[in-house]
């Protein structure tokens, strides 16, 4: 059964500098149908924007060039979800309540994060969204 995913860039880095890992495995399940990633406008620039730092290039075993075209191959099969309402669910880091938004507005099934203390504590809860690691995720939790 495909799920409906929010991949948080923390998870996408962990893939792009590891060799291996569950945030690579993750990658590559969604490149190859198992599940589907969302994305909106603010995830995209989010994605963009720390994938070209220098610390990231420099730690990854991929070219620049690689590393576009691996998003580019991401973003192709992503389901692009505008966002209309804007839920803020207050959480710790007030830039990742677009997560929740986003999950919330294409009927995500979980958001899988490497930082899930600061999306568990929001203020404002959903019980039927999960938020996961990536080892738990690939678990089936």
């Amino acid at each position: 059964m495909v799920k409906t995913i929010v991949i948080d860039t923390s998870v996408i880095i962990s893939a792009l500098i590891g060799k291996r890992g569950p945030g690579r495995e993750i990658l590559k399940q969604c490149l190859h149908g198992e599940h589907m990633p969302l994305i909106s406008n603010a995830l995209f620039l989010e994605y963009e924007d720390v994938s070209k730092r220098n610390q990231v290039i420099d730690a990854c075993p991929l070219t620049s060039k690689e590393i576009t075209e691996l998003l580019n191959a991401l973003y192709s099969i992503c389901e692009w979800v505008p966002i209309y309402y804007l839920w803020r669910p207050n959480i710790v880091d007030e830039g990742d309540n677009f997560l929740i938004e986003l999950a919330l507005a294409g009927n995500a099934s979980h958001i899988v994060s490497n930082n899930i203390s600061d999306l568990k504590n929001a203020e404002l809860r959903f019980p039927e969204l999960k938020i996961v690691k990536p080892a738990r995720f690939l678990r089936g939790e």
